[in-house]
């Protein structure tokens, strides 16, 4: 990885710095961050929208009008409404995904969260999930949310990764670390 970060990547984070304080000063981050998971959601789901925004050919007008009906029917705060239209009049819009991501990680950070990467063989109820979730963090002395994914190639069991802290104790692992030592033997 190189130690310059991409245009797109500093413009990102430069844009949700600035959305996270203006959204902090307002005493309005936690609806903010609420109506920011809810965007993704949409766009996530939406690959008509997702294209509509990242279309550079959208006129400015078209976009806003996207925006405001958006805004009204999912009762987004004023400042997500406005943060949007600035995006859009600045021609960023596109990088809009991206500034999601990076204002829920400082969202995230805020709260003194550690995120991982949890994938299991089979779908975990929210019980167990909650369980791995609290005892990994009381070990760790901070709270730990993870990125949750189901992965049926595994065959059986788990893997977790806490930054380059990596735990696998999938089959899968198991059944390649037995072909290493029967191809060296």
């Amino acid at each position: 990885m190189s130690a310059k970060k991409s245009f797109s990547t500093e413009t990102s984070e430069r844009y949700s710095r600035a959305l996270f304080e203006v959204a902090k000063e307002a005493g309005d981050l936690e609806k903010l961050e609420t109506d920011i998971k809810s965007f993704k959601s949409l766009l996530e789901n939406s690959t008509e929208l997702k294209n509509f925004f990242n279309n550079p050919t959208q006129s400015i007008h078209n976009q806003n009008n996207i925006n405001n009906v958006l805004s009204e029917k999912f009762s987004f705060s004023k400042n997500l409404k406005n943060f949007f239209s600035l995006l859009i009049e600045k021609r960023r819009i596109f990088f809009v995904s991206k500034i999601i991501d990076s204002f829920l990680k400082l969202c995230s950070r805020k709260r003194g969260e550690v995120k991982a990467s949890l994938i299991s063989s089979k779908k975990l109820s929210e019980s167990e999930l909650d369980n791995i979730s609290n005892d990994l963090s009381s070990s760790m002395g901070t709270t730990i949310k993870f990125d949750y994914k189901i992965d049926k190639e595994l065959i059986g069991g788990l893997k977790l990764q806490l930054g380059s802290f990596m735990i696998d104790t999938s089959i899968k692992n198991k059944l390649k670390k037995l072909e290493q030592q029967m191809i060296e033997n």
